[in-house]
């Protein structure tokens, strides 16, 4: 007898790929989906298989490569970095112009209104809208404007949205973690690319990161909406994070700790010394992403799912859109060995 789920996908850009391989899984082994909530590429993901165009969508991603992905990026320096017409354009030729009401099963899509610093649900109303919305993941994706509010990546407050699926008369509620800090020993298969085109995509995302504008307001205190757009008035200057630190009470550079002076993280390891994000663009996201790994524990602590498949946020880079195939395909077996796991009673 097959077993109803609650299906839970969580916010971590290209790494969302990894959901449409877990289910997959789901499907190849006869567990039916009765509910899904989402966020980010988890709300896409989770919106296009509640539509029936998973397949669609799968096969289309997986057909992208460098260029492809390159030829998607509206540049724009308002407010992120990529206006995201043109990709979610084509998410809206895939699925079609319809209403989170008329899906075949219930459907959230959980997103951030900033002006009113409150997390949103989406379970009536457009589906693309929702879906763009919830994935507008700050500082590569320009925010929703929707009426007073401005509407921006779910993850910002919940990453991993457990809660909207907590009542659903379901018989397992299964998580997909997109932020895990652990599962060491999983590691990204391995396909060939031109690397000449993957050093000049490198490039292009640095460069639009280093870019990125700064804002002030151009209204009144009471409209936080009205801003414009200033270019940064000191240029980049990318080698400042392998200079070593400056001692402020002399001339000569601050020496890195060693040993057992080196600085230590909260749980008592080393904290290695590296260089640092190659651009403003990734270091916003970095930032980002270790608050969703933080605000993940904190939901999984509080709503504990029966099933939770954690996929590593180390595989790759939050903006690595042409990396579809190797994700499904890790997606699918960390999919498999924890469902596998699961079904033995090894809990």
């Amino acid at each position: 007898m097959s077993k109803k789920v609650a299906l839970v996908l969580g916010s971590g850009g290209a790494r969302g790929y990894a959901h449409i391989g877990v289910i997959e899984e789901l499907e190849a082994r006869g567990y039916e989906i009765g509910c899904i909530a989402g966020c980010s590429m988890g709300a896409v993901v989770g919106g296009i298989y509640a539509a029936g165009k998973l397949k669609d969508y799968s096969d289309w991603t997986q057909s992208l490569d460098y260029l492809d992905v390159l030829r998607l990026l509206d540049v724009s320096f308002r407010l992120g970095a990529i206006r995201g017409e043109k990709v979610f354009g084509r998410i809206r030729d895939i699925v079609g112009e319809i209403n989170i009401e008329s899906l075949n099963i219930p459907f959230t899509a959980v997103a951030t209104d900033l002006t009113n610093q409150q997390e949103i649900w989406f379970q009536e109303g457009c589906l693309h809208q929702a879906m763009r919305a919830s994935a507008a993941i700050p500082s590569l994706f320009t925010p929703v404007i929707q009426g007073k509010r401005m509407l921006v990546d779910g993850g910002l407050l919940n990453p991993l949205p457990i809660v909207p699926v907590v009542s659903s008369h379901c018989d397992l509620i299964i998580a997909v973690n997109l932020n895990s800090a652990h599962q060491q020993h999983y590691q990204l298969p391995v396909i060939e690319r031109p690397a000449a085109m993957k050093g000049r995509f490198d490039q292009i995302m640095t460069s639009l990161g280093s870019h990125l504008p700064s804002l002030r307001r151009k209204g009144g205190e009471d409209d936080p909406l009205l801003l414009e757009v200033t270019e940064p008035a000191v240029p980049r200057q990318p080698d400042l994070w392998l200079q070593e630190p400056v001692d402020p009470h002399g001339q000569q550079p601050a020496a890195a700790p060693q040993g057992d002076s080196a600085p230590k993280s909260a749980s008592g390891s080393r904290v290695a010394h590296m260089a640092g994000p190659a651009s403003l663009l990734e270091l916003i996201n970095q930032s980002f992403e270790v608050m969703q790994t933080s605000l993940s524990q904190y939901k999984i602590a509080g709503y504990p799912p029966d099933i939770l498949i954690n996929v590593p946020k180390r595989v790759c880079r939050f903006f690595e859109f042409y990396k579809a195939p190797e994700l499904i395909m890790l997606g699918r077996q960390i999919a498999r060995d924890t469902l596998d796991k699961y079904e033995r009673g090894d809990r």
